[in-house]
């Protein structure tokens, strides 16, 4: 697959061969699912709790006598029926994270690189810097190639400048090659590479 190389305010800057083996997939959206399903549980806290019977601060000592009321037997005042009591089967903290074979997640990634690349959402560029750390500027050259929801590539380090000029920017989110996923390829419109993140994901995925 064929695709023009520009610069980030869209000038041409030649053009780059995708392979068709990661570009060029049919997406399976179940794998696509799968794999945000993951990350998605994997960054819950998991921090919710709530008190049961044991846990209430509250006298022990039997409400009532067993017999002669008329009413129901109860020894405890802690119990879930009455109001301040503990609650009956309610969250506690734990991990939500559940696992996924690691050849599925590289599987899942292709399909998402090769449905955006499907849908016309990929744009490569030559690099990712510019000659200060101005928002203006970027947003300037985005406004030029149309950009406004995006999430941004680099391979190799990534620039201060440009980092610090983007951070600003609403709907643009910048990473290294080795941070990139399927959940944030799939939530923003354009996935934006620069060449040497292209290579570096060929040279991953092969």
């Amino acid at each position: 697959m064929k695709i023009d190389v520009t610069s980030f305010d869209g000038q041409a800057a030649g053009s780059i061969e995708l392979s068709d083996d990661i570009f060029g997939l049919e997406p399976r959206t179940d794998l696509i699912h799968r794999m945000i399903r993951w990350q998605l549980a994997k960054r819950r806290a998991g921090t919710h709790a709530v008190k049961n019977r044991a846990e209430i601060a509250r006298t022990g000592k039997k409400m009532y006598k067993q017999k002669g009321t008329g009413g129901a037997r109860h020894g405890s005042a802690r119990v879930p029926q009455f109001r301040g009591g503990g609650r009956a089967f309610g969250p506690q903290v734990r991990s939500h994270a559940h696992d996924l074979p690691k050849k599925v997640r590289q599987l899942a990634l292709k399909h998402a690189l090769s449905a955006k690349a499907k849908g016309g959402g990929i744009v490569v560029w030559e690099k990712a810097e510019i000659a200060e750390p101005k928002t203006k500027i970027l947003a300037g050259g985005f406004a030029k190639s149309g950009l406004s929801n995006a999430i941004i590539i680099v391979g190799g380090e990534l620039q201060n400048n440009f980092a610090l000029a983007a951070r600003n920017i609403p709907q643009i989110d910048v990473l290294p090659v080795e941070g990139v996923n399927v959940y944030d390829i799939i939530r923003r419109e354009k996935l934006v590479l620069t060449r040497a993140a292209v290579d570096a994901l060929e040279a991953r995925l092969k």
